[in-house]
């Protein structure tokens, strides 16, 4: 029977004969427009996945805030308004740039190939700003003496061992019922925690935790909700009111809850205060970034491609700022006045918007994003698939001989 359809088939096509087209392809051939067969080569490809603009323009923003947000830090002192923005800006930039930073790690699963990504791009450059960092102090502060310590993430370094770890298990939280709650409940259970080891500055991983979670159960139409009018036009008042609060709660409250790196012990407070300020912080952390992506632009921006480039401003511009700081550039007479506050602010989001720049990441890209397939094993189910695509395109059926499909 095969035969006799094939036999039908061949004495209806003309010659050369063309390859069928499932219906979900190309419309038949008819006598006002026939069918042309087309090489391989000129034939549609899938088309790529597009990156979303609003998540590489939420990731430029997030990361000048967080240089910003260092920059701002010894002009707090000595200004009330200057901290009150300090605590706005620390109540959302960071659990921003976790939450997109979990909602973009979904798809991680532990193959092979995410595995290497996760080395190359995330362990490979935390040792390597370890160690370039160890040496910038030894001679910023005049101690050739510093050691390595590869277990205490220098200045800012911390980000990068908590997603290493928050990535790896990310299947464990993918398979849970409750995973915000659960993840919620580790990171109260180390705010009342004292003796919480400092290495890899487990306190900070464990309370920002949620965060990432949170990121991980998200879907487009959760962010569809606060790109809408009516929620750009509701974070106005919340923000103005959040500001206000913050400058109320200057006197009465210490930086350092924002940075989720002390204990409740540590901070001076009993553990269930601890514990409820901690789920506190961790709401208006949510309700202000919400406020924040609700005035993300959606679409192509000149800073758009910028996104990309965020890893790089983050780890390069510790350099810029330990050496403000070492070098006591705050200390010039010219810092005190307030329009050089503002000035410092533009300087910093230029520093970040420089360090997210194309030829900065191609100078940096062997050190921040090495290629080093020399070090792993080579994927046999990947070179299979390699060579099944490569046999395919060199031997379509459309291009063979007919002896040989009828075959």
């Amino acid at each position: 029977m095969v035969r006799q359809m094939l036999h039908a088939g061949y004495e209806r096509a003309p010659l050369p004969p063309v390859r069928q087209e499932s219906p979900s392809e190309t419309p038949p051939a008819s006598p006002e427009r026939p069918a042309k067969a087309q090489p391989p080569k000129a034939q549609k490809k899938p088309a790529a996945k597009q990156r979303d603009p609003f998540f590489d323009n939420a990731k430029y923003l997030t990361i000048v805030l967080v240089g910003i947000g260092h920059a701002w830090d010894p002009l707090r002192e000595d200004s009330r308004t200057a901290e009150a923005l300090y605590f706005v800006l620390y109540t959302f930039h960071m659990p921003a740039f976790i939450i997109i930073s979990g909602y973009l790690s979904r798809s991680f699963e532990g193959k092979p190939k995410q595995v290497q990504r996760l080395i190359t791009g995330v362990v490979v450059p935390y040792l390597a700003i370890q160690v370039i960092y160890t040496f910038f102090m030894r001679w910023a502060n005049d101690d050739p003496d510093r050691e390595f310590h590869f277990q205490e993430p220098g200045f800012a370094l911390w980000f990068l061992c908590a997603l290493f770890i928050w990535r790896l298990t990310t299947p464990l939280w993918k398979n849970l019922r409750w995973p915000v709650p659960v993840a919620l409940a580790i990171g109260a259970a180390a705010s009342v925690t004292p003796s919480m080891s400092s290495d890899l500055d487990l306190m900070r991983v464990a309370q920002f935790l949620p965060f990432f979670v949170l990121g991980l159960q998200l879907r487009p139409h959760h962010f569809q909700l606060v790109k809408r009018k009516q929620t750009r036009y509701l974070a106005v008042p919340v923000t103005l009111c959040t500001v206000a609060f913050a400058y109320w709660a200057v006197p009465r409250m210490s930086k350092a809850w924002f940075l989720h790196d002390k204990s409740a012990a540590e901070m001076g407070v009993p553990s269930w205060a601890g514990a409820v300020m901690y789920l506190a912080l961790f709401g208006c952390g949510l309700v202000m970034t919400a406020c924040f992506m609700s005035w993300v632009p959606r679409r192509h921006m000149w800073f758009t491609a910028l996104g990309a480039g965020t890893l790089y401003a983050y780890l390069l511009h510790i350099f810029f700022i330990q050496s403000s700081r070492q070098f006591d550039w705050y200390e010039m007479d010219w810092v005190d006045h307030p329009l050089s506050r503002v000035a410092i602010t533009a300087l910093a989001a230029l520093m970040m918007t420089v360090l997210c720049t194309p030829w900065v990441t191609r100078l940096f890209k062997f050190m921040i994003e090495p290629k080093m397939d020399w070090f792993f094993k080579r994927d046999p189910g990947a070179l299979a698939r390699k060579r099944e695509s490569s046999s395919a395109e060199g031997g379509d059926p459309a291009r063979r001989p007919a002896s040989h499909r009828k075959r």
